[in-house]
């Protein structure tokens, strides 16, 4: 056994430097900032004359910002989201039909305290993917719990949960998020154990947590997803009961880039002919 180490686990004080003590107490106590920083800040301190108290202020601010960032990046890892995007590369002008204001607004996050919902409705390529995870990113900065999951991968999810025996334990994840993205609701329609098992899930975040959905049909061809007027009646007025609904009607960004590209290409091989 370390000698410097006293029988409680602890170092022994008269055998081992303050240096290594303190590396030792501040790792214990999860003050990572604070090891990496002390001495940095205390040199920083000793020039400016800076007292005590506004050394550790230092110290404590740093450790705290440090922390707060590792926080919100654990939150990005546990969202699962396939790429982080902000609204700052969201293109809003290429979408006259999105009300920015209101996407703004929802960046703010008080609709999450609210336990509102958002559906983003709109064709392929019109960025609803992108709004969802910069509106998912937006959220895990303001300190909520996220997780993102297509609408096919999920009730994908929730049949193998029941084949396992484990669809509880998934529910009850699922039910405890703070905001619940399904992207892509319209795609692939689901079988009618499918729908109802998706069903349930909005069921118990039903005022209780908020739910954005992505979608490419308008919510009267939702039928055609759900297989049953009944269910797609009953989730439309769960989910819609409390709603911000975002339009994105203009062209796709898709079919637009590629146009640009081609357009780049035939100008170089134009060019190139000369």
């Amino acid at each position: 056994m370390n000698a410097a180490l006293t029988t409680g686990g602890t170092m022994d004080a008269t055998s081992v430097s303050p240096a290594v003590l303190l590396a030792d107490h501040l790792k214990a106590l999860k003050l990572p900032t604070f090891a990496r920083e002390y001495d940095k800040v205390a040199a920083i301190a000793a020039q400016d004359r800076a007292d005590y108290p506004r050394y550790l202020l230092r110290l404590c601010e740093l450790e705290r910002i440090d922390r707060e960032r590792r926080i919100v990046e654990r939150r990005i890892r546990q969202a699962k989201f396939p790429q982080v995007k902000s609204l700052d590369t969201l293109d809003f002008t290429a979408q006259p039909s999105l009300n920015k204001a209101l996407v703004l607004e929802l960046a703010r996050g008080d609709w999450l305290i609210r336990r509102s919902n958002v559906v983003a409705l709109g064709p392929s390529g019109t960025g609803k993917t992108h709004l969802a995870l910069a509106l998912g990113l937006a959220a895990c900065q303001k300190g909520h719990s996220v997780a993102f999951v297509t609408a096919a991968a999920l009730v994908h999810e929730l049949m193998e949960a029941r084949d396992e025996r484990r669809l509880r334990k998934l529910q009850q994840h699922l039910a405890s998020v703070k905001l619940l993205i399904i992207d892509e609701l319209g795609y692939v329609p689901f079988t009618a154990v499918g729908a109802e098992l998706l069903f349930e899930i909005l069921s118990q975040r039903y005022e209780r947590a908020s739910t954005l959905i992505t979608s490419n049909l308008p919510f009267d061809e939702w039928t055609s997803v759900f297989g049953s007027e009944r269910l797609t009646g009953a989730l439309l007025d769960r989910l819609t009961h409390h709603v911000n609904i975002l339009e994105m009607n203009g062209d796709s960004y898709r079919l637009a880039a590629s146009a640009k590209r081609q357009k780049q290409s035939n100008a170089k091989q134009e060019a190139g002919m000369t």
